[in-house]
């Protein structure tokens, strides 16, 4: 960075203070507030509570938790789909300083057995079963002795620390305890006790980890805090103008911060109405939730967006009711957000960018952001925060120049949960958190992210941004969404794999699609390969698995060390 460049560093608004609360607080001084609003509406489960209907439910299941012996710093699992038990946990355990630990509804048995050992769970609550997944058959294969035991005194060599697992089944198996019994456990402890543990509760107290689906090595607990989550729920709730008119749908997993922070801790701190429109993302129930609820905001990944506008029914439904939300989990693709605008009437809609290391959300757009700026970046440093681009020596870049984002403030998590050597390496001694994405900051401090470090493509010592490619890709009146990959190759170093969905009704070939690159952009960003999808390797959150394009990509090429002229 010459000495005349301003330097690539942004400090968001001091305007807005921090909430002081506990998640618990928070939920009681809502509640306190609106108490016969409707709080939450779980339309699968056919359930629409009030505020102070939502509030007794936490409260009584806080002290059937209590009655299990759970104490303060112990950890609670929670695994299932999206459903109304899954707010009660989250709240019911925040509240006695009970730490929730999130596990993917995707989790097989290897990954489910390493979640509860690295996080030492007390207790389980899961879900029967859900899409091709048996939970309890996968929770009998690690602890058979379950059954042998009554609920509350499992012991078992493999999982010492397990005590217990809660079944949201109708009717579960021997050895469960179902959830309806926590209701009649809790009526046994007095009132008066749990006051006394939500008084013992503190903001800088531990309230949630969340497994980060890293692409290797094993997934890392994010521990994050009640200051962590609540403020940048309401941060987030800030920046969309949420207040208690506003009914927020929510089709995005609980289990991941999109859900549970954005989601949940953005309601609660504003008094919105969150709904929910089914287990798991579904366009036509999500449509439906929209048109029926008269919803004013919706989130969503891009994949979800893109869904929604292509579904064959969206024409039938009412979505003028709409002004905002966000989308985020994942590049959002201009073109795609341009229609999201025009076509479903978020004129608000904003774009969010984060990590679950930092809460998750650390630069936004806002409001009042020219719509140009508002689909082709990610916004400014959100309030309370700092934001730096680096180069590979550590040092900040210039405004303009692509570097490392790294973010500090609040929101930047406590550590990986009994991982000290890689929080070392994810923090660093002056508490900025590497992200691994590459940005770049203009004179306005519009940040725009270009790819991940470990994304991009270099061939034939051209650097080349998958995230330019992929923008490029959306102007094809064909290309409903597209990613781009680098394998390896033997001549070049690297060539360029684009995975490509049609819009329905729409098609292309190979030939068609790079002369019509060649006529556009530099020839080696042009793709030399081609490979057309229904849908792309991805997380349940809606995170694109490069890491699998790429190795499909490399199996079926078979160019891998190979190069062709």
């Amino acid at each position: 960075m010459t000495s005349q460049s301003a330097p690539s560093y942004s400090q968001g608004a001091q305007d807005k203070a921090l909430l002081t609360l506990t998640i618990g607080q928070a939920f009681e001084r809502t509640a306190a507030r609106y108490p016969e609003n409707e709080a939450l509406i779980v339309r699968h489960q056919h359930q629409r509570l009030s505020w102070s209907q939502l509030s007794r439910a936490v409260d009584l299941h806080s002290r059937g938790f209590m009655a299990l012996g759970l104490q303060a710093g112990d950890r609670l699992g929670i695994w299932a789909p999206n459903c109304l038990e899954w707010f009660i946990c989250q709240f019911a355990s925040a509240q006695i300083g009970v730490i929730l630990v999130n596990i993917n509804p995707a989790y097989r048995l290897s990954e489910l057995d390493y979640v509860l050992k690295q996080s030492a769970c007390q207790w389980l609550v899961c879900a029967g079963a859900f899409k091709t997944s048996d939970y309890h058959a996968m929770v009998e294969q690690l602890v058979p002795q379950l059954s042998a035991h009554s609920p509350g005194h499992l012991c078992s060599a493999h999982l010492p620390d397990l005590r217990g697992v809660i079944s949201l089944a109708a009717a579960p198996a021997p050895g469960f305890l179902p959830w309806a019994q926590l209701a009649t456990l809790g009526a046994g402890v007095e009132v008066e006790q749990l006051q006394a543990r939500k008084a013992a509760v503190m903001p800088e107290h531990p309230v949630n980890i969340q497994y980060t689906s890293g692409t290797t090595g094993f997934p890392k607990g994010a521990t994050l805090s009640h200051r962590n989550i609540l403020n940048n729920g309401f941060m987030v709730g800030e920046s969309l103008g949420l207040t208690a008119n506003d009914r927020l749908v929510i089709p995005v997993p609980l289990y991941h911060c999109f859900g549970m922070v954005m989601g949940n801790l953005g309601c609660v701190t504003h008094g919105t109405t969150m709904i929910y429109p089914s287990e798991a993302f579904d366009p036509g129930l999500t449509l439906q939730a929209i048109a029926q609820e008269r919803a004013t905001g919706l989130y969503g990944v891009p994949t979800m967006f893109i869904a929604l506008l292509d579904h064959p029914q969206r024409a039938g439904f009412d979505l003028s009711s709409l002004r905002t939300g966000i989308m985020a989990g994942a590049t959002c693709p201009i073109e795609v957000m341009r229609r999201v605008i025009s076509e479903m009437h978020m004129s608000e809609v904003q774009i969010a960018y984060g990590m679950t290391e930092t809460s998750p959300v650390s630069i936004q757009t806002g409001p009042a952001d020219e719509l140009e700026l508002r689909v082709t970046t990610v916004g400014r440093t959100q309030p309370h925060l700092e934001n730096k681009l680096i180069d590979a020596e550590g040092q900040i870049v210039a405004r303009g120049e692509i570097g490392e984002l790294c973010t500090r403030g609040y929101s930047v998590m406590l550590g990986y949960w009994n991982n000290p050597h890689a929080t070392l390496e994810a923090i660093d001694s002056e508490g900025w958190m590497h992200t691994g994405d590459l940005a770049q900051m203009d004179e306005q401090g519009y940040v725009r992210i270009v790819g991940r470090n470990k994304d991009m493509i270099i061939r034939g010592g051209e650097n080349i941004y998958p995230r330019e490619l992929e923008e490029f890709f959306f102007t094809h009146p064909a290309v409903a969404d597209v990613q781009i990959v680098g394998i390896p190759d033997e001549k070049y170093g690297e060539e360029i794999v684009a995975w490509i969905k049609f819009h329905p009704g729409h098609t292309a070939n190979e030939l068609e699609l790079q002369t019509w690159c060649k006529a556009r952009i530099a020839h080696f960003k042009t793709p030399r390969y081609f490979k057309f999808v229904d849908t792309f390797p991805m997380t349940v959150t809606g995170k694109i698995q490069k890491f699998k394009m790429r190795e499909v990509s490399i199996q079926e090429l078979g160019q891998a060390g190979r190069g062709k002229s």
